[in-house]
């Protein structure tokens, strides 16, 4: 597969580009592109309503080129990432995907807090479960387009059931850890590597 131009990171569920995970993607991109590489970064924040954030992230890669661009989501963006790379036929790196969240996100309707800013409020409304039912990607095709990272330690989502809904694909499962998979920092040359992308120089 050839080395991406495009990538465009997803965060989860009351989450945003603040992530520790997308900070420090986003500065190895950032490094990466001043020592000359011709990368397009992109890591927007998602509105609530899964339709929407939907449309939009077609909206921000319509004009990216398929077979060169790659998808990365974290948990609820894990499931975006994956409705993506089934429509565009691109390639998709997740970790810690979140597989079922009509049903696990139906406790949370109702006013929500983001993580990285409290004071930032949103309402998770009842029609959102039948907006992501709509939008379900499983079973995947082509497998070998996805590289999965799972921790078995997560406590939030049940690995073995993200890992069912990936046989097939590069997956990488990690002993113990936890759902934010804290030692990210310890996984990016594999990171990279799967995308086909050096590690920045020093």
């Amino acid at each position: 597969m050839s080395t991406p131009t495009h990538l465009l990171y997803l965060h989860g569920f009351r989450s945003s580009p603040q992530s520790a995970k997308a900070q420090l993607l986003g500065r190895a991109i950032a490094q990466l592109q001043g020592q000359g590489h011709n990368l397009t970064w992109l890591c927007p924040q998602l509105p609530p309503s899964p339709a929407d954030a939907l449309a939009e992230l077609k909206a921000l890669t319509l004009d990216w080129p398929h077979e060169d661009m790659v998808v990365i989501g974290s948990s609820l963006g894990g499931f975006y990432a994956t409705v993506l790379a089934e429509a565009l036929d691109c390639r998709a790196l997740l970790i810690n995907p979140a597989v079922a969240p009509a049903r696990d996100l139906a406790r949370y309707i109702g006013e929500q807090t983001s993580f990285h800013n409290p004071a930032d409020h949103f309402f998770f409304r009842p029609e959102f479960i039948s907006e992501f039912e709509a939008m379900d990607p499983y079973p995947i095709t082509r497998p070998e387009r996805y590289h999965v990272l799972v921790a078995e330690g997560d406590e939030v989502l049940d690995w073995r059931e993200m890992v069912a809904h990936y046989l097939g694909t590069q997956l990488t499962v990690l002993p113990g850890n936890d759902h934010a998979i804290s030692d990210f920092a310890n996984h990016l040359p594999t990171v990279l590597g799967w995308l086909g992308l050096p590690l920045p120089q020093a």
